[in-house]
């Protein structure tokens, strides 16, 4: 197996650096007339050859290509080879869903102790509040997996309940962030401030690619039932990574990839005489530009071509069965459902895409929690639960991580008026809950605690950056060691922070 790239020392000065890379690019992309073959001009050739001899073969068009060679490799032997994430944009509230206090029913209204709040910063939704009533949980809550040890979870989860034998959940994560843009770039990019790459374009650049007929990184949205927060395509974004690292968006609908159907009156052969002329013409301006983003450009336009073939048999559900399709509920014939698109995640991840993000909106709950949560809970239980049961069976569930989880948590105290039955929770970054399954977590367990209040964290804390280095390592990448360099600086996206936790993997 490849190493990743080790930290360095004595590194070149910035300046220097950026001639030497302009001298390497030289070399490499040195014309046929001043070499007998340049190295980087060999290896396009040889991939822009391949295309054009399969086009002159019908019978190889729908074949699929064998997946190119991961781009640096694991460190070590990995106990996961593919991550589906499904982010809870918005935050659901720990306290409704996984972290049990039936205490709070006898503080019900009572004012938040300054002594558990301790000055903790609040959103402006919140901070020109005169009280902080105690909003306790209307749910009822039930312990399941290993009986008297195993988790609770709310009645608003029963199937997922019902799977917490696999599920290791992590009541203790905290994080930087207590607005809904940092907080999501923080947990999918490792910083709260714009232009990192993504966590599934650090996957994709450590392991590359396993499928060549399909993108590495996928990205699916549902839209959800309450308060929608901006979903910014950079979230899914490459930062200063190469772009065929970002993540490729499907949508629901007819044209899951937009452009990707051949207009009326050209056919495929067509088609593929297009991008052979396009391949030699951006061929040529890489050689004169030096532009290594002009070898992306290519390879996406290959990609795509090949998508023509991939997706439309990807995203036709014809061929499962009716228990399958039972399995994940009503609304799994839906298109662009949670349902739906939890049976599409694993028709990818058996297809080979490394990694699938889905994102599930509408969680941002501050006023009127109960109703709109028992609506979410509703449309995303029973197809997550579905999709682990799913990959178990088809014997996936080992070597891929399910990731569940939001930005931050909610507060204990109501935002707003408080009434038996209604009240809203404010964001809260001190302390949430998540959960891994599959891919090396320890199943049946959880790890951390909160206080009586849910408010702050009083046994083993988990922040993101822990998080991201102990699923790295389920991959086989040693985090500090999956590196790029850019801008005179190596960047990594643990940064300079993060741990292993060993207690929450085999």
């Amino acid at each position: 197996m490849s190493d990743l790239r080790p930290h360095t020392t004595n590194l070149p000065h910035p300046v220097e650096e950026h001639y030497l890379d302009l001298t390497r690019r030289r070399f490499f992309s040195l014309s046929t007339q001043t070499l007998a073959a340049g190295l980087g001009t060999l290896a396009l050739g040889s991939l822009l050859g391949a295309k054009a001899a399969a086009a002159t073969d019908p019978s190889s068009q729908a074949t699929p290509t064998q997946p190119p060679l991961p781009l640096l490799g694991p460190n070590f032997a990995p106990r996961a080879k593919r991550v589906i994430y499904l982010h809870m944009e918005g935050a659901p509230s720990q306290l409704d869903l996984f972290d049990y206090k039936p205490q709070l029913r006898g503080r019900y209204g009572e004012d938040l102790p300054e002594s558990i709040r301790k000055g903790q910063r609040l959103t402006t939704m919140t901070s020109g509040q005169s009280k902080f009533p105690v909003a306790p949980s209307l749910f009822r809550f039930s312990r399941y997996a290993n009986n008297q040890d195993g988790a609770w979870v709310s009645e608003l989860l029963p199937y997922t309940a019902a799977m917490s034998h696999e599920i290791c959940y992590i009541r203790s994560m905290h994080t930087e962030a207590i607005n809904h843009e940092p907080g999501i770039t923080f947990v999918q990019t490792g910083n709260q401030q714009p232009g990192r790459p993504s966590f599934g374009s650090w996957v994709s650049y450590g392991l590359g690619s396993m499928n060549a007929n399909l993108p590495t990184f996928v990205v699916l949205i549902t839209q959800g039932l309450g308060n929608m927060q901006a979903l910014s395509a950079r979230f899914w974004g490459s930062g200063f990574l190469p772009s065929e690292h970002q993540g490729c968006r499907l949508r629901s609908g007819d044209d899951p990839v937009l452009f990707l159907r051949d207009p009326e009156g050209i056919t495929r052969a067509d088609r593929r005489r297009m991008l052979d002329l396009v391949g030699e013409l951006n061929h040529q301006e890489m050689n004169e530009s030096l532009d290594p983003e002009i070898r992306t450009r290519i390879a996406q336009y290959e990609m795509a071509y090949r998508m023509q073939m991939s997706v439309p048999e990807l995203t036709d559900f014809s061929d499962e069965d009716e228990e399958t399709l039972n399995l994940y509920g009503p609304e799994v014939k839906k298109p662009g459902s949670f349902a739906a698109n939890c049976l599409l995640a694993r028709r990818l991840s058996e297809r080979g895409v490394r990694f699938v993000q889905l994102y599930m909106r509408g969680w941002d709950q501050h006023n009127n929690l109960p109703a709109e949560m028992r609506a979410q809970c509703k449309a995303v239980d029973q197809p997550q639960a579905a999709l682990l049961a799913d990959l178990r069976r088809r014997g996936m569930l080992d070597d891929t991580l399910v990731i569940w989880g939001g930005e931050f948590g909610r507060t204990v105290y109501s935002q707003g008026v408080l009434t038996p039955t209604n009240y809203g929770r404010d964001h809260h970054p001190r302390c949430f809950s998540m959960w891994v399954a599959g891919g090396g977590f320890k199943p049946g367990i959880t790890i951390g605690a909160t206080d009586d209040y849910s408010y702050n964290i009083i046994d083993n804390p988990v922040d993101v950056h822990d998080l991201h280095a102990t699923l790295l390592h389920c991959l086989g990448i040693e985090h500090t060691r999956m590196i790029f360099r850019h801008q005179g600086r190596d960047f990594r996206l643990t940064d300079v922070f993060g741990k292993v936790r060993p207690e929450l993997i085999i």
